[in-house]
């Protein structure tokens, strides 16, 4: 029997654009299912053409989590919606200190959206997903009328399997315990910034964004009783740590002059009068041990290509007000409270 494919016109990447049709479940949604989204995420369980994927899974925990993305612009210095979506989502994955399985991938496409600027994002998100070690199992694409959205947003959500012994959690940290970051803060929020046009300002930082499951596989490994895992995004390292002190019902101590800020981005936020503590991050992670094994675990960090500025901030304290307190390079101390507000909205 012939392929009706075969008669089929190709789709025009270069000069043509998402229309209603690509969304309507008839044959030019299929068609753009099949020679962008399958092709690029090609994998053994989406080339199956089911409405989902089965697999068989080790015996174990599960961990599982879902992530909506709607960064502008969507194409920024250091990466694009496409890699953020997936870095996030491994990342999410990550902090339970597991391992990255399966990703599934929902895209909201607005109509005239460029084709080439879709295939930019999808080959972004193949290679990111190749990267990390993770396939994009299964997935969903609907399209919106022209004005109803905003290019392209999407939602994904991953599955992963943690190791025995391994059981990070917000609600572990302990009085006496060390704080540690894996790297320079506030990246991403001022490469997203910089590409405001009404912030006008140039600066030559670039996201962070990147997959943390290597770097986290390294440290439960070495470390696996490590008692918090969690990546400052929204609201930064400052609201990550609030968070973290809430849940486990104790206080925190900072030291400033221990934090890593690269210069461009502290002169970034003091232009604009903003505090780099409270810029996002989408490649950089928070680790709270117990202090016995600090030292160990800072090593198997810094030797990791993204921990190689990882550094120990403060420490875990007893305070029934659940207060984190910095130590500031001058001597004194403030308190470092709750973002309120928001300082630069859909920087994810």
């Amino acid at each position: 029997m012939t392929d009706r494919r075969l008669f089929t016109r190709k789709l025009d990447i270069a000069r043509g654009a998402v229309d209603m049709t690509h969304g309507s479940g008839g044959k030019a949604m299929a068609q753009l299912v099949r020679e962008l989204f399958a092709a690029a995420f090609a994998n053994p369980y989406l080339d199956q053409g089911n409405d989902q994927a089965a697999f068989d899974v080790p015996g174990g925990r599960m961990v599982m989590t879902t992530d909506g993305f709607v960064v502008s612009p969507l194409f920024f210095p250091g990466g694009d919606i496409g890699s953020l979506a997936v870095h996030g989502t491994v990342n999410d994955v990550a902090m339970a200190g597991a391992v990255p399985l399966h990703l599934t991938a929902g895209f909201i496409i607005e109509e005239g959206f460029p084709l080439a600027d879709l295939k930019r994002v999808v080959d972004s998100m193949a290679a990111a997903a190749r990267e990390a070690g993770v396939a994009i199992v299964s997935g969903d694409t609907k399209v919106v009328e022209r004005g109803k959205g905003d290019g392209i947003f999407i939602t994904t959500t991953g599955i992963g399997m943690v190791p025995p012994g391994v059981a990070p959690s917000g609600d572990r940290a302990r009085p006496g315990d060390s704080i540690l970051v894996s790297g320079t803060m506030g990246d991403h929020g001022v490469a997203i910034m910089s590409t405001r046009d009404n912030l006008g300002f140039e600066t030559a930082i670039l996201s962070d964004s990147a997959a943390l499951n290597g770097l986290v596989a390294a440290m439960v490994a070495a470390v696996p009783d490590v008692h918090v895992l969690r990546d400052p995004t929204r609201g930064g390292l400052a609201t990550t740590l609030n968070e973290i002190a809430h849940q486990s019902g104790v206080g925190m101590r900072l030291r400033e002059s221990d934090i890593p800020v690269r210069a461009q981005v502290a002169a970034a936020c003091e232009l604009l009068g903003l505090d780099p503590l409270y810029a996002a991050n989408e490649g950089k992670l928070i680790a709270i041990c117990a202090e016995e094994e600090c030292d160990r675990l800072l090593s198997v960090m810094r030797d990791h290509p993204l921990g190689r500025d990882a550094a120990r901030i403060g420490c875990v304290v007893e305070d029934p007000h659940r207060f984190v307190q910095m130590e500031t390079r001058f001597g004194g101390r403030r308190i470092v409270d709750w973002l309120t507000g928001e300082q630069l909205p859909r920087i994810c």
